[in-house]
C-alpha cells in the first residue's frame, strides 16, 4: 500500500494525504476494475506519441488536425503545450495547424530554448508556405521571453507573426482561460511587436 500510495503521490498536485485517499478507494473496487484501470495507463503510454509535425499527443505518427484537409496549413498557432492544443480546439475559433513547444524558456527552471521544440518551427517559416504564425503562449515572464526568442529566430522570415489580444489575463497559464475569452484573443489576435 505504501508502495501505491508513494507512485500517486509523484503526479502532479497529489499530496501523501490525497494519494492515501485515492489508494483506500481503489482497495474498495473490484479486482476486475482495478485491472483495468491499471492497464488503461500501460495501454495509453504504448500508443500514444508525439505527433511528428507538431508535436500534438497522437496515436498516429501524423496527428488528426495536422493530416485534416479543412486546416489551413499555412497558419501556425504555437502553443507550450498540448493542454492548449485542447484549450484552443475546445473554443472552435482556430482552423490552422499547431506546434507545440513542449514548454517556455526558464532559466530559473534550467528550460533554455534548446530544450523546446524550436528548430523544426524555423525551419516550416523558412520553407516559404507558412503565411502566419500566431504565438499563443501563456502571458507570463516566461512566455513573453519566449514569445521575444521566437520573433528574434522568425523576424528575417517572410511570415507574419500575431500574438493573442491581451484579453487573456497576464500571469495566468492559457490553458486555465474561459473558452470565450480564449476564442476572442484568437480571432484578435494582433501583430507581434517587440
Amino acid at each position: 500500500m505504501e508502495e501505491a500510495v508513494e507512485q500517486l503521490a509523484t503526479l502532479p498536485s497529489i499530496g501523501k494525504r490525497t494519494a492515501l485517499r485515492l489508494v483506500l478507494q481503489l482497495l474498495n473496487r473490484k479486482p476486475e476494475e482495478i485491472e483495468r484501470f491499471a492497464q488503461s495507463f500501460v495501454i495509453m503510454k504504448e500508443k500514444v506519441k508525439h505527433c511528428a509535425s507538431c508535436g500534438n499527443i497522437s496515436d498516429e505518427d501524423i496527428c488528426f488536425i495536422c493530416i485534416n484537409p479543412q486546416r489551413i496549413q499555412s497558419i501556425i498557432c504555437v502553443v507550450e503545450d498540448v493542454r492548449d492544443v485542447m484549450a484552443i480546439e475546445e473554443t472552435s475559433s482556430f482552423k490552422g495547424i499547431y506546434h507545440v513547444l513542449g514548454g517556455v524558456i526558464s532559466p530559473m527552471d534550467g528550460v533554455g530554448p534548446s530544450d523546446l521544440n524550436i528548430t523544426s518551427l524555423v525551419d516550416k517559416a523558412s520553407n516559404g508556405t507558412i503565411e502566419e504564425i500566431i504565438f499563443a503562449l501563456s502571458p507570463t515572464m516566461e512566455g513573453d521571453t519566449t514569445n521575444f526568442y521566437l520573433y528574434k529566430k522568425l523576424k528575417d522570415t517572410s511570415v507574419r507573426i500575431t500574438t493573442l489580444s491581451r484579453g487573456v489575463t497576464v500571469g495566468s497559464e492559457l490553458h486555465y482561460a474561459d473558452g470565450l475569452t480564449l476564442g476572442r484573443s484568437i480571432v484578435n489576435r494582433t501583430e507581434f511587436k517587440v
